[in-house]
């Protein structure tokens, strides 16, 4: 059942409800889980991902060509962007596309709509990986040629802040930690494959620093971020109150696996090489992969990060511990059937 509330802000303020809302990639993880909680809040919710769901009043289409679904977009109040290449191995060409060109047509979109905010749902990994203990919103974000999804995410921000510095139309940028709970593809449907295979690799013994966020307490902080004033031409931090270790988060796909122990590790530079070596080979052979340099650098993280903004300009406060967060999302693998009963 949804949780149909809006939460409640710094000083126990509540944001008005939108009387319409369009979501890109509204058929994703963040993007479905928005949709629910907005519906049930009782606002007009449309959205487009690349096939169409006419039951959710989802159309079909990409970013990178806004006239085959921008007039589904007409008339809405908040326009929520969490359409991205999810992907760790993507060319620079696609990256530049759709989190480059392909945010700006959102933002023209949006403004043709007569939208009066834009919330952009970017990522950490706009930090990089090797960033400060604690980073804020202040850290510089990634360049370079490696951790090309960092890259992107950061790119992207640019072009909204931008817009927003021009006022061309009020944004807001949220940075969301590793955000996992039923339904997710990247921290739990796929490493529960890759460790039901036996090939479920972490970087340095598994001390990379991993940031949960279950999912719920993810759509608290978006719904404060897009509702509230104090939000305008912000970016923002969301994740959980600690952080935890990769090791200890992925031993619970190596248990729901049936595999006893831990999953296995190598160093960050073998890590690293190892799969530079699998990448250009599946990529000789056409094969599309996850395997790359890039998804270890994610898993070897140094430090946590903050989200004492988000605290003390929204009064975000993450509720689900990950002791719940994981004890929910394993019954959701059971009921599903991914795991044994």
């Amino acid at each position: 059942m949804t949780d149909a509330r809006m939460p409640s802000g710094v000083d126990g303020q509540t944001p008005p409800v939108p009387r319409s809302v369009f979501i890109t990639g509204a058929s994703g993880f963040i993007g479905k889980a928005l949709l629910k909680r907005y519906k049930a809040l009782g606002a007009t919710v449309r959205g487009m991902d690349l096939v169409a769901d006419p039951q959710n009043d989802i159309v079909a289409g990409d970013l990178t060509r806004p006239e085959r679904w921008a007039a589904h977009a007409s008339g809405c109040e908040l326009f929520i962007n969490t359409a991205a290449v999810v992907s760790l191995a993507a060319p620079w060409s696609l990256y530049r596309e759709v989190s480059v060109r392909g945010v700006r047509h959102c933002l023209d979109v949006a403004i043709a709509a007569g939208a009066k905010r834009f919330v952009q749902i970017s990522s950490i990994a706009a930090l990089g990986w090797n960033y400060p203990a604690l980073a804020d919103e202040r850290c510089d974000v990634v360049i370079g040629d490696q951790y090309r999804y960092g890259v992107a995410k950061g790119a992207s921000e640019h072009v909204v802040l931008a817009a927003h510095a021009a006022g061309e139309i009020d944004c807001t940028v949220v940075r969301p930690g590793d955000v996992y709970g039923p339904g997710s593809r990247a921290w739990l449907i796929e490493p529960l494959k890759m460790a039901k295979a036996g090939a479920l690799i972490l970087p340095n013994r598994g001390k990379g620093v991993f940031t949960p966020v279950y999912v719920d307490d993810l759509l608290d902080g978006i719904m404060l971020a897009a509702g509230l004033e104090q939000a305008r031409g912000q970016i923002f931090h969301l994740s959980s109150a600690r952080p935890t270790t990769c090791g200890e988060f992925f031993a619970n796909h190596w248990r729901w696996a049936g595999r006893k122990g831990s999953p296995k590790t190598l160093p960050l530079p073998l890590a690293t090489a190892l799969t530079s070596l699998i990448w250009r080979v599946n990529g000789l052979l056409k094969v599309n992969s996850e395997v790359t340099p890039d998804a270890m650098y994610m898993l070897a993280r140094t430090a946590d990060i903050s989200i004492a903004k988000a605290r003390r300009l929204l009064g975000y406060e993450p509720k689900v511990s990950l002791v719940e967060g994981l004890r929910r999302s394993e019954d959701w693998l059971r009921s599903t059937g991914q795991i044994g009963s």
